[in-house]
Protein backbone atom coordinates (compact mmCIF):
# COMPACT_ATOMS: atom_id res chain seq x y z
CA UNK A 1 0.00 0.00 0.00
CA UNK A 2 2.91 2.60 0.76
CA UNK A 3 4.41 2.40 -3.06
CA UNK A 4 0.41 3.93 -3.70
CA UNK A 5 0.63 6.88 -0.96
CA UNK A 6 2.38 9.46 -3.55
CA UNK A 7 -1.05 8.50 -5.68
CA UNK A 8 -3.62 8.07 -3.03
CA UNK A 9 -2.89 10.96 -0.73
CA UNK A 10 -5.87 10.93 1.57
CA UNK A 11 -9.14 8.61 2.68
CA UNK A 12 -11.88 9.87 3.66
CA UNK A 13 -15.34 8.21 4.75
CA UNK A 14 -18.68 10.51 5.42
CA UNK A 15 -21.90 9.96 6.80
CA UNK A 16 -24.98 11.62 6.32
CA UNK A 17 -27.92 11.30 9.15
CA UNK A 18 -30.70 13.23 9.65
CA UNK A 19 -33.26 13.38 13.03
CA UNK A 20 -36.45 11.57 12.50
CA UNK A 21 -39.36 14.03 12.35
CA UNK A 22 -38.12 17.35 11.95
CA UNK A 23 -37.42 19.12 8.30
CA UNK A 24 -34.50 19.23 6.37
CA UNK A 25 -32.21 22.57 7.29
CA UNK A 26 -34.07 24.58 4.28
CA UNK A 27 -37.20 24.12 5.75
CA UNK A 28 -36.41 23.82 9.61
CA UNK A 29 -39.73 25.34 11.39
CA UNK A 30 -37.81 27.37 14.10
CA UNK A 31 -34.45 27.95 15.57
CA UNK A 32 -35.49 25.85 18.39
CA UNK A 33 -35.22 22.64 16.04
CA UNK A 34 -31.49 24.16 14.99
CA UNK A 35 -30.58 24.44 18.69
CA UNK A 36 -31.76 20.87 19.39
CA UNK A 37 -29.89 18.73 16.71
CA UNK A 38 -26.76 21.35 17.99
CA UNK A 39 -27.25 20.39 21.56
CA UNK A 40 -28.45 16.79 21.06
CA UNK A 41 -25.14 16.09 18.81
CA UNK A 42 -22.47 18.36 20.89
CA UNK A 43 -23.54 16.34 23.99
CA UNK A 44 -23.20 12.81 22.13
CA UNK A 45 -19.64 13.54 21.34
CA UNK A 46 -18.78 14.92 24.98
CA UNK A 47 -18.21 11.68 25.69
CA UNK A 48 -15.42 11.10 23.19
CA UNK A 49 -13.60 14.12 25.00
CA UNK A 50 -11.34 15.07 21.87
CA UNK A 51 -13.41 17.81 20.02
CA UNK A 52 -13.55 21.55 19.84
CA UNK A 53 -16.96 23.13 18.86
CA UNK A 54 -17.72 26.33 16.79
CA UNK A 55 -20.71 27.33 16.22
CA UNK A 56 -20.21 29.37 12.69
CA UNK A 57 -22.02 32.47 13.48
CA UNK A 58 -19.96 33.03 16.27
CA UNK A 59 -16.53 33.19 13.35
CA UNK A 60 -15.87 35.52 11.18
CA UNK A 61 -16.93 34.63 7.25
CA UNK A 62 -12.80 34.86 6.85
CA UNK A 63 -12.42 32.59 9.65
CA UNK A 64 -15.17 29.88 7.77
CA UNK A 65 -13.10 30.21 4.48
CA UNK A 66 -10.01 29.63 6.13
CA UNK A 67 -11.88 26.27 7.40
CA UNK A 68 -13.29 25.22 4.40
CA UNK A 69 -9.90 26.07 2.79
CA UNK A 70 -8.37 23.55 5.00
CA UNK A 71 -11.11 20.83 3.84
CA UNK A 72 -12.14 21.23 7.26
CA UNK A 73 -16.39 22.30 6.78
CA UNK A 74 -18.23 22.78 3.49
CA UNK A 75 -19.88 25.56 1.69
CA UNK A 76 -23.30 24.53 2.72
CA UNK A 77 -22.21 24.96 6.08
CA UNK A 78 -20.98 28.07 5.51
CA UNK A 79 -24.33 28.80 3.75
CA UNK A 80 -25.84 27.92 6.94
CA UNK A 81 -23.78 29.87 8.67
CA UNK A 82 -26.98 31.58 11.18
CA UNK A 83 -27.49 28.13 12.08
CA UNK A 84 -24.17 25.45 11.87
CA UNK A 85 -22.26 24.33 13.95
CA UNK A 86 -19.09 22.02 13.61
CA UNK A 87 -17.06 19.94 15.72
CA UNK A 88 -13.47 19.25 14.88
CA UNK A 89 -10.76 16.21 16.51
CA UNK A 90 -8.13 17.83 18.22
CA UNK A 91 -5.91 15.70 15.24
CA UNK A 92 -8.50 17.47 12.87
CA UNK A 93 -9.33 14.03 11.37
CA UNK A 94 -12.75 13.69 12.76
CA UNK A 95 -15.10 16.09 11.70
CA UNK A 96 -19.08 16.69 12.32
CA UNK A 97 -21.02 18.93 10.71
CA UNK A 98 -24.10 19.98 11.82
CA UNK A 99 -27.13 21.73 9.50
CA UNK A 100 -24.99 21.45 6.71
CA UNK A 101 -27.38 20.02 3.89
CA UNK A 102 -28.02 17.10 6.52
CA UNK A 103 -29.14 17.39 9.80
CA UNK A 104 -25.75 15.90 10.38
CA UNK A 105 -22.53 14.78 8.26
CA UNK A 106 -19.79 13.00 10.34
CA UNK A 107 -16.50 12.79 8.41
CA UNK A 108 -12.99 10.89 8.96
CA UNK A 109 -10.22 11.54 7.09
CA UNK A 110 -7.09 9.79 7.14
CA UNK A 111 -3.31 10.23 5.09
CA UNK A 112 -2.47 7.53 2.39
CA UNK A 113 -4.72 4.87 1.10
CA UNK A 114 -7.11 3.26 3.67
CA UNK A 115 -10.44 3.48 3.79
CA UNK A 116 -11.24 1.02 6.22
CA UNK A 117 -9.30 2.91 9.12
CA UNK A 118 -10.91 6.33 8.46
CA UNK A 119 -13.93 3.78 8.13
CA UNK A 120 -13.64 2.44 12.07
CA UNK A 121 -13.06 5.60 13.26
CA UNK A 122 -16.13 7.72 12.66
CA UNK A 123 -18.25 4.11 13.10
CA UNK A 124 -17.88 4.51 16.80
CA UNK A 125 -18.69 8.22 16.68
CA UNK A 126 -21.67 7.08 14.33
CA UNK A 127 -22.80 4.07 16.58
CA UNK A 128 -23.39 7.09 20.18
CA UNK A 129 -24.89 8.89 17.39
CA UNK A 130 -27.85 6.46 16.53
CA UNK A 131 -27.62 5.37 20.30
CA UNK A 132 -28.54 8.61 21.56
CA UNK A 133 -30.75 10.48 18.64
CA UNK A 134 -34.08 9.19 16.59
CA UNK A 135 -32.53 9.16 13.14
CA UNK A 136 -34.73 8.58 10.19
CA UNK A 137 -34.30 5.13 8.48
CA UNK A 138 -36.34 3.21 6.12
CA UNK A 139 -36.75 -0.32 5.84
CA UNK A 140 -36.46 0.44 1.77
CA UNK A 141 -34.50 3.23 1.72
CA UNK A 142 -32.15 3.25 4.67
CA UNK A 143 -31.30 6.30 5.80
CA UNK A 144 -33.15 9.50 4.54
CA UNK A 145 -31.10 12.00 3.56
CA UNK A 146 -31.57 15.61 1.82
CA UNK A 147 -29.94 14.27 -1.44
CA UNK A 148 -31.16 11.18 -3.04
CA UNK A 149 -28.21 10.01 -3.70
CA UNK A 150 -27.27 9.52 -0.59
CA UNK A 151 -29.84 6.87 0.26
CA UNK A 152 -28.95 3.43 1.57
CA UNK A 153 -25.90 3.76 3.95
CA UNK A 154 -25.89 7.36 3.69
CA UNK A 155 -21.68 6.86 2.86
CA UNK A 156 -19.40 8.85 0.62
CA UNK A 157 -16.81 7.12 0.41
CA UNK A 158 -13.61 8.86 -1.41
CA UNK A 159 -9.95 9.53 -2.00
CA UNK A 160 -7.80 12.55 -2.96
CA UNK A 161 -5.40 11.54 -5.70
CA UNK A 162 -2.59 13.40 -7.05
CA UNK A 163 -2.49 12.27 -11.18
CA UNK A 164 -0.17 14.49 -12.90
CA UNK A 165 0.97 11.33 -15.43
CA UNK A 166 -2.24 9.93 -16.16
CA UNK A 167 -3.50 13.89 -16.95
CA UNK A 168 -0.65 14.91 -18.60
CA UNK A 169 -0.25 12.06 -21.16
CA UNK A 170 -4.01 12.54 -22.04
CA UNK A 171 -5.55 9.76 -20.46
CA UNK A 172 -7.71 11.59 -17.95
CA UNK A 173 -11.42 11.06 -20.16
CA UNK A 174 -10.75 7.71 -19.94
CA UNK A 175 -10.75 7.72 -16.19
CA UNK A 176 -13.30 10.16 -15.77
CA UNK A 177 -15.51 7.45 -18.33
CA UNK A 178 -14.13 4.49 -16.68
CA UNK A 179 -15.38 5.84 -13.21
CA UNK A 180 -18.68 6.52 -14.62
CA UNK A 181 -19.27 2.69 -15.61
CA UNK A 182 -18.75 1.66 -12.65
CA UNK A 183 -21.06 4.11 -10.35
CA UNK A 184 -18.56 6.51 -9.60
CA UNK A 185 -17.42 10.23 -10.10
CA UNK A 186 -14.68 12.78 -10.29
CA UNK A 187 -14.20 15.73 -8.85
CA UNK A 188 -11.73 18.24 -8.53
CA UNK A 189 -9.45 19.48 -4.78
CA UNK A 190 -12.59 20.63 -2.96
CA UNK A 191 -15.21 18.55 -4.47
CA UNK A 192 -18.53 18.89 -6.18
CA UNK A 193 -18.16 21.66 -8.64
CA UNK A 194 -14.26 22.13 -8.36
CA UNK A 195 -11.83 21.80 -11.26
CA UNK A 196 -9.16 19.66 -11.05
CA UNK A 197 -6.43 22.15 -10.21
CA UNK A 198 -2.58 20.74 -9.64
CA UNK A 199 -3.72 17.30 -10.65
CA UNK A 200 -5.61 16.64 -7.47
CA UNK A 201 -8.92 14.73 -8.11
CA UNK A 202 -11.75 13.04 -5.50
CA UNK A 203 -12.66 9.76 -6.96
CA UNK A 204 -15.93 8.43 -4.80
CA UNK A 205 -19.00 6.67 -5.17
CA UNK A 206 -22.35 8.08 -6.74
CA UNK A 207 -24.88 6.34 -4.50
CA UNK A 208 -25.43 3.84 -1.70
CA UNK A 209 -28.57 2.65 -1.82
CA UNK A 210 -28.74 -0.96 -1.92
CA UNK A 211 -24.84 -1.53 -1.23
CA UNK A 212 -23.32 -2.02 2.81
CA UNK A 213 -20.57 0.25 3.83
CA UNK A 214 -18.34 -2.95 3.69
CA UNK A 215 -19.32 -3.37 -0.05
CA UNK A 216 -18.89 1.01 -0.77
CA UNK A 217 -15.49 1.10 0.18
CA UNK A 218 -14.44 -2.13 -1.75
CA UNK A 219 -15.80 -0.69 -4.79
CA UNK A 220 -13.93 2.58 -4.46
CA UNK A 221 -11.30 0.38 -3.53
CA UNK A 222 -10.79 -1.64 -6.37
CA UNK A 223 -11.20 1.38 -8.80
CA UNK A 224 -8.16 3.28 -6.87
CA UNK A 225 -5.90 0.57 -6.72
CA UNK A 226 -6.41 -0.07 -10.70
CA UNK A 227 -5.34 3.50 -10.94
CA UNK A 228 -3.31 3.64 -9.04
CA UNK A 229 -1.13 1.24 -10.90
CA UNK A 230 -1.92 3.29 -13.94
CA UNK A 231 -0.53 6.37 -12.60
CA UNK A 232 2.59 3.98 -11.54
CA UNK A 233 2.87 2.95 -15.26
CA UNK A 234 2.70 6.42 -16.90
CA UNK A 235 4.91 7.83 -14.21
CA UNK A 236 7.69 5.87 -15.35
CA UNK A 237 6.93 5.70 -19.13
CA UNK A 238 7.05 9.84 -18.50
CA UNK A 239 10.56 9.39 -16.79
CA UNK A 240 11.92 7.55 -19.73
CA UNK A 241 10.51 8.98 -22.94
CA UNK A 242 11.01 12.55 -22.02
CA UNK A 243 13.02 13.26 -19.05
CA UNK A 244 14.67 16.24 -20.30
CA UNK A 245 11.29 17.96 -21.07
CA UNK A 246 10.18 17.08 -17.53
CA UNK A 247 13.20 17.59 -15.46
CA UNK A 248 13.17 21.14 -17.21
CA UNK A 249 9.22 21.79 -16.55
CA UNK A 250 9.71 21.02 -13.08
CA UNK A 251 12.85 22.84 -11.85
CA UNK A 252 10.99 25.45 -13.53
CA UNK A 253 8.36 25.82 -11.18
CA UNK A 254 10.85 25.09 -8.59
CA UNK A 255 12.34 28.32 -9.67
CA UNK A 256 9.40 30.26 -10.14
CA UNK A 257 8.49 29.34 -6.48
CA UNK A 258 11.13 30.50 -5.04
CA UNK A 259 12.06 33.55 -7.04
CA UNK A 260 8.14 35.05 -8.20
CA UNK A 261 7.87 38.37 -6.68
CA UNK A 262 3.76 38.09 -7.19
CA UNK A 263 1.98 34.82 -7.23
CA UNK A 264 -1.38 34.15 -7.25
CA UNK A 265 -3.56 30.82 -5.65
CA UNK A 266 -4.45 29.19 -8.80
CA UNK A 267 -0.49 29.53 -10.08
CA UNK A 268 0.58 28.48 -6.34
CA UNK A 269 -1.25 24.98 -6.77
CA UNK A 270 -0.06 24.51 -10.10
CA UNK A 271 3.53 25.28 -9.55
CA UNK A 272 3.22 23.31 -6.18
CA UNK A 273 2.44 20.22 -7.72
CA UNK A 274 4.89 20.59 -10.66
CA UNK A 275 7.85 20.31 -7.76
CA UNK A 276 5.23 17.61 -6.15
CA UNK A 277 6.09 15.80 -9.09
CA UNK A 278 9.41 16.89 -9.50
CA UNK A 279 10.10 15.06 -6.10
CA UNK A 280 8.13 11.47 -7.41
CA UNK A 281 10.45 11.96 -10.79
CA UNK A 282 13.53 12.21 -8.38
CA UNK A 283 14.69 15.65 -9.66
CA UNK A 284 13.63 17.09 -6.51
CA UNK A 285 13.35 16.23 -2.83
CA UNK A 286 10.59 16.78 -0.41
CA UNK A 287 11.85 16.70 3.15
CA UNK A 288 8.29 16.65 4.83
CA UNK A 289 5.44 15.78 2.96
CA UNK A 290 2.87 16.64 5.30
CA UNK A 291 4.26 20.20 5.77
CA UNK A 292 4.25 20.70 1.91
CA UNK A 293 0.87 19.70 1.55
CA UNK A 294 -0.31 21.73 3.81
CA UNK A 295 1.05 24.84 1.64
CA UNK A 296 -1.65 24.10 -0.69
CA UNK A 297 -4.21 25.56 1.94
CA UNK A 298 -1.74 27.74 4.21
CA UNK A 299 -1.27 30.00 0.35
CA UNK A 300 -4.81 30.30 0.08
CA UNK A 301 -6.45 33.74 0.40
CA UNK A 302 -8.47 33.24 3.87
CA UNK A 303 -5.56 31.54 5.85
CA UNK A 304 -3.35 34.01 4.88
CA UNK A 305 -6.04 36.86 5.90
CA UNK A 306 -5.47 34.89 9.54
CA UNK A 307 -1.66 35.27 9.78
CA UNK A 308 -0.84 38.70 7.12
CA UNK A 309 -2.65 42.17 6.57
CA UNK A 310 -2.72 43.30 3.04
CA UNK A 311 -5.24 45.84 1.48
CA UNK A 312 -5.91 44.34 -1.80
CA UNK A 313 -5.57 41.31 -4.43
CA UNK A 314 -2.51 42.89 -5.64
CA UNK A 315 -0.69 43.00 -2.21
CA UNK A 316 -2.05 39.54 -1.16
CA UNK A 317 -0.54 38.02 -4.54
CA UNK A 318 2.98 39.71 -3.32
CA UNK A 319 2.74 38.89 -0.09
CA UNK A 320 1.51 34.60 -1.09
CA UNK A 321 4.86 34.80 -3.02
CA UNK A 322 7.43 35.50 -0.21
CA UNK A 323 5.82 33.41 2.00
CA UNK A 324 5.69 30.15 -0.18
CA UNK A 325 8.95 30.96 -1.26
CA UNK A 326 10.42 30.79 2.38
CA UNK A 327 8.42 27.37 2.89
CA UNK A 328 9.50 25.80 -0.22
CA UNK A 329 12.83 27.07 0.77
CA UNK A 330 12.73 25.27 4.08
CA UNK A 331 11.07 22.10 2.85
CA UNK A 332 12.56 21.21 -0.25
CA UNK A 333 15.36 20.92 -2.07
CA UNK A 334 17.02 20.10 -5.13
CA UNK A 335 18.63 16.38 -6.25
Amino acid sequence: MEIYDSIAISSRIRLARNVEGLHFFTKLQSDIDAQYITGSVMKTLEKFDSFNFFSLKDLSLNECNALFEQHLISKELIENKDISSVAISEDEKIIVMINEEDHIREQCLENGFNLYKPYRRINKIDDEILASLPIAFNSDLGFITASPSNLGTGMRASVMCFLPAIALSGNLEEVLLRAKEGGLTVRGIYGEGSKGLGYFYQISNQGSLGLSEDEVIDKVSEFIYSLCQQEKDLRESLFEKNYNFYKDKCLRAYGTLLYAHILDEEEMIELLSLVKLGSVLGFLEITNEQKFQKLYYQGMSANLKEVFVFSDKKEENVVRAEYISNKVKELTKEV
